[in-house]
Parts: structure tokens; sequence; C-alpha cells
């Protein structure tokens, strides 16, 4: 809810753009002349708006610096009064790496400065916004703040079987499932996905299709990760997703409810603690159809951390 009533929960988003000069971590930190205060690029999210793609598009109206999100940094939770009473901002962050854009300031700020950690630790106006500026320093501490999405993806709704004649592995997405591919480009383009594996069924491809045509990415299919493969060979589409895996570059892979339990916890070989936990409950409990997984990985390709998006509706 974003109405402003008692109790409500102002849902936000925001990230710490970050590079390295001379092999020495700098961050961004914006100033906005409304408030006279440093803090990090943020915003609320538009309807109908997941989580990432509002960071990424606030950080663009508020720096005009393009970014591609990695390492996901505390949530702040934050009480606000106004004049419609007592309300919540809940802000979710992300470390960024700069893609692109000009710096052009022209949406509520008018300052960018980009500065080591100890600076920022004095410049920025807010206690709460130093959380995930100490755990963006102990990921570059760590080797852990250059990490790379891999999105595991169920594919979106398709027609019930009972209403299709043909072969299963053709049967194509329905309404609701076309409107919840159209959205995942969004999500996906948020951590930068350049390369796409699919089974070669009707509707994971239909899945990803549109972030083909939207961005260019080539969309390569696999028999492997299908359902018919997946009944005689289920190491087989183990072997697929780990080869897409170790490319080093954002990646996704789309398949079907059935196989991704064992994909799942095979991506958990790759983590420890937490994050094999999390894998774990993933390949358990399953994903919905059309929601996206993403596990962050290093250069060593051990997964960081682990975030999953359901499928949002259109508005």
């Amino acid at each position: 809810m974003t109405s402003g009533t008692p109790g409500s929960l102002i849902p936000t988003s925001g990230a710490l753009p970050w590079r390295l000069r001379s092999g020495r971590l700098q961050v961004a930190v914006i100033h906005r002349p409304r408030y006279d205060d440093w803090s990090w690029p943020k915003g609320k999210l538009d309807p109908g708006e997941d989580w990432p793609v509002a960071a990424v598009r606030e950080v663009w109206e508020e720096t005009g610096l393009r970014v591609r999100l990695g390492a996901p940094l505390p949530t702040s939770d934050f009480p606000l009064l106004g004049p419609r009473g007592q309300t919540r901002k809940q802000v979710r962050y992300w470390a960024a790496d700069v893609t692109g854009g000009s710096g052009r300031l022209f949406h509520e700020v008018d300052a960018v400065r980009w500065v080591e950690p100890a600076a920022a630790r004095k410049l920025l106006s807010y206690e709460r916004d130093h959380a995930q500026l100490e755990a963006l320093v102990t990921a570059h501490q760590t080797n852990t703040l250059a990490v790379r999405a891999f999105a595991v993806v169920r594919h979106a709704k398709a027609l019930p079987r009972r209403k299709w004649t043909g072969d299963d592995w053709l049967r194509p997405l329905d309404e609701e499932g076309r409107a919840q591919a159209r959205k995942l480009p969004d999500l996906l383009l948020a951590f930068g996905v350049v390369r796409l594996l699919s089974s070669s069924a009707t509707r994971c491809v239909e899945t990803f299709k549109p972030y083909s045509q939207v961005t260019g990415v080539q969309l390569a299919t696999t028999y492997a990760m299908s359902e018919e493969s997946f009944e005689r060979r289920p190491e087989a589409a183990v072997k697929a997703m780990e080869r897409h895996l170790h490319h080093k570059r954002p990646s996704a892979i789309c398949s079907h409810g059935p196989v991704l339990p064992v994909l799942l916890s095979a991506l958990a070989g790759h983590a420890r603690r937490a994050n094999k936990a999390a894998l774990a409950a993933a390949a358990k409990d399953g994903l919905d159809k059309g929601e996206a997984l993403i596990a962050y990985l290093d250069r060593k390709d051990r997964v960081t951390a682990v975030e999953r998006f359901p499928p949002l509706r259109e508005p």
C-alpha cells in the first residue's frame, strides 16, 4: 500500500552505484535540495513495478546513470509521520555497477558526489543509510561485491493440458502467461542478463521471447531441460545448466516445475550456509509459474545471495 493510511507501507527501492578508481572503492551519494540531505538514490515503486526495476529506474532518474544491479544490501525500514497519519517506508537496496549514462541531473537532485567510504560516512545525513554502506564495504573486502546474476525462471502460465489436444511440448502460454512474460524483461534487464537458455518446449520459449525481442539477446534452447528429456535423463538438465552458469556473464534459464527442484539442488552445491538453505527450500517448495529466482554468483561461481521475485500482474 502507498496511500499513507495508518499502518500502511510505502515500498521503495534504491541502489548504491560503486566503482574502483586506482584500486580504491568509491560510491555515489546524492544531494536533494528539497530536503537538503545526502543519501542514496531511491524512490517509490510505480504501480505494478517490481523492486529491482524501480531501483534501476530511480538511479537513472536521479543521477543520469545506467546501472546493473549486483549484490543485495540491507533493507531500511523506518516510520514516517505525515498529514494522513503514520506510515512506514521500506527501502530495498542493491549494489550497482555503472554501465552507461551521461550523469545528467534532472529529477529532484542537484549534486552527485563520488566519494570513498570514509567520506561517505561523514556526508550521509541519516544513520540508517550507513548499514548499506557497511555491507557494500564488507562485500568489497571479501570479494563478493563484483557479482553477477543467474536467474532461474519457471515458465509462465500455460494453457491447461485438458484444453490442449496437440503434443504437450507444443502447448503455449495462455493470456495470463503472456502478460507474465511481458513483465519479465524489465526484471531481467535490471540485472543485465545477456545470455538466455530455455527448454525447447513452446511455453518456455514464449516466456523468454519478449526479453529476446526487447534486447536482441539470442535465445538458445535445449531439449535437455524439457520435461520429456528429464523423465529419461535428469542428469542432462543439470549439465546444460552448469554449462550456462560457468560463462561468467549475467544469465537466465527457463524450465519446468518438475525439472527445477533438481536444477536448484544442483545450484545449491555452489552455495554455503544460508544460501544453500534458501536454494534447498526453493527446490522443496517449488517456484510459482512465472517466478524468477536470482542467485548472485562471484568470480568463482559461488552463490553469495539468493532472492525470489514472484510474477507481477500488469497494472
